[in-house]
């Protein structure tokens, strides 16, 4: 009797011991400064996000954050440096379709689970654009389409990169239209829009972050948008949809997340303030100046929306046979 209560005892000591830290943990969050990952290099899209919300969300928190770049293997080790972070409200993530979708899928084996992080919320997307060459002889959106499918082969594509939103946009249009244009992947966006501008390849899948600067410049031209309905950056441009690809819509998405174990408390409050300052008046106009749609949720939403996206684009990317490391 006297061993099974102080068994019982023991056992109650450490309980207490591992959980009164974890609920103070997140009754005084945040103490200190906060890591924010983002698993691209300086600079880019997801960068730029993080740099524009970190000041409000910190002034919100009451501690600074300080955005921690680690790129390398199109978002994985950046993405698997957060998830094996201790789960202490300490290290938040960028987490994008990449990331969270599409690499489970492209590579044999990665690093990480996705469910090794728990999602936060939404935070913005990039809406695509279908963007050429002013000399590639394409007049209007419906002339382009009508060569892409009467003419196989005959036509390539520049993208970021193989397992990118803007590749796999592209293999879903070509299986909706049954068309076949040639993909040329580069690394990263910069060197595939170049070489657009310079006639190398004469269209590619561009992000408004990237290509608004190149469309109102006119070294590239839209022809459509992959979104449901128009954007406000481009009024004039036509949707997939309106050239009869119906519920065509393809965006590179943007997410928050921690590592999994995070205290629920402090998921629960990190999302309300991040939905509170990506939504703030002045940090709102500069992202959607920057070509962001700002797109406030909370981790349950963005949860189901994985699951979604998971099955829908795994089964694609099977069917089709693509891979990242051909």
């Amino acid at each position: 009797m006297s061993i099974h209560l102080t068994r019982r005892t023991a056992l109650a000591l450490v309980l207490a011991t591992t959980l009164a830290p974890l609920g103070a943990r997140a009754e005084n969050w945040p103490a200190r400064p906060i890591r924010w990952v983002v698993a691209y290099p300086a600079g880019g899209g997801s960068d730029f996000l993080a740099r524009q919300l970190a000041p409000q969300l910190g002034r919100q928190l009451g501690q600074s954050l300080v955005i921690d770049n680690r790129p390398g293997a199109a978002g994985i080790v950046g993405t698997d440096n957060a998830a094996k972070s201790p789960p202490d409200g300490y290290t938040i993530l960028t987490g994008d379709n990449g990331a969270m979708v599409f690499h489970e899928a492209m590579y044999r084996k990665i690093p990480y689970a996705p469910a090794d992080l728990t999602p936060v919320g939404f935070m913005a997307r990039f809406p695509l654009i279908v963007a050429v060459n002013p000399a590639a002889g394409f007049t209007d959106a419906k002339q382009w389409l009508d060569a892409i499918k009467k003419n196989p082969g005959r036509f390539s594509y520049a993208s970021p990169g193989v397992g990118s939103p803007h590749h796999l946009a592209m293999e879903l249009l070509k299986r909706r239209t049954q068309s076949f244009v040639v993909h040329v992947p580069y690394r990263g966006t910069a060197m595939a829009v170049q070489d657009v501008i310079a006639g190398q390849v004469p269209m590619m899948v561009l992000d408004t972050a990237a290509g608004l600067p190149q469309i109102r410049s006119g070294k590239v031209k839209a022809l459509a948008v992959m979104s449901r309905k128009r954007i406000a950056a481009l009024p004039d441009v036509p949707t997939l949809d309106e050239l009869g690809i119906e519920d065509f819509e393809v965006t590179a998405w943007q997410g928050l997340f921690v590592p999994r174990g995070t205290p629920a408390e402090i998921v629960a409050r990190l999302s309300a303030e991040m939905n509170k300052a990506i939504t703030a008046p002045d940090v709102k106009a500069k992202l959607e100046d920057f070509g962001l749609e700002v797109l406030p949720g909370d981790g349950p939403a963005l949860a189901a929306f994985i699951q979604q996206e998971t099955g829908f684009w795994h089964a694609l990317i099977k069917e089709r046979k693509l891979s990242a490391e051909q």
